[in-house]
């Protein structure tokens, strides 16, 4: 396995757009100069509220290896209420990441060695004007805070060109919002 190689898994409800979040950062990553973005939607029995998740993984080659991932690097927790129901850091990394959307702060939770970065997503995706419940595009505005890998300003674009007739500004702004309130931890 080449090692730069980011492997990225996203776990979410059905309904939250953990997919489409995947696939904004990845037009976004492309975009900044990664040759290598391979996004794998996870589908199945997937039902509305039911734990689901997808991968990506960038690289600035090309990537060949289409393989589901088995050890990401970091983790994208769009509902913190599924830490109940799911490992969500099964496999992870040893010193690997977790972004989380919760209302609690990173003393709240322990991911041993992982780094924790959060923000209560939930609460500014309704400050920024969208329904209770949508955070996919908050959730990359944590991403982008806490990783650095994409700019927020080429993921603002990304998620205005993949909600144009869906409320874009107030997409964008729940991001932004996010990335603001972003408080990124140490392991």
């Amino acid at each position: 396995m080449r090692q730069d190689i980011i492997e990225i898994r996203w776990h979410g409800r059905g309904g939250q757009g953990a997919i489409t979040a995947a696939k904004i950062v990845a037009n976004a990553a492309f975009r900044s100069g990664y040759k290598g973005v391979v996004m794998a939607p996870t589908f199945g029995t997937e039902r509305r509220g039911a734990p689901v998740f997808t991968s990506l993984k960038i690289s600035r080659e090309k990537i060949y290896d289409l393989s589901p991932i088995a050890t990401p690097d970091m983790v994208v927790v769009l509902d913190h209420t599924l830490l109940d129901e799911v490992d969500v850091t099964a496999g992870l990394k040893e010193n690997g990441e977790v972004i989380l959307n919760t209302p609690e702060g990173l003393h709240d939770h322990d991911f041993g060695t992982h780094k924790l970065s959060v923000a209560d997503v939930t609460t500014t995706a309704v400050e920024a004007g969208l329904a209770p419940g949508i955070v996919n595009t908050g959730i990359i505005g944590v991403f982008a805070k806490a990783t650095g890998l994409v700019s927020m300003d080429l993921l603002d674009e990304a998620i205005k060109a993949e909600f144009s007739s869906m409320k874009p500004d107030e997409n964008a702004r729940a991001a932004a919002l996010s990335y603001d309130q972003t408080v990124v931890g140490g392991a």
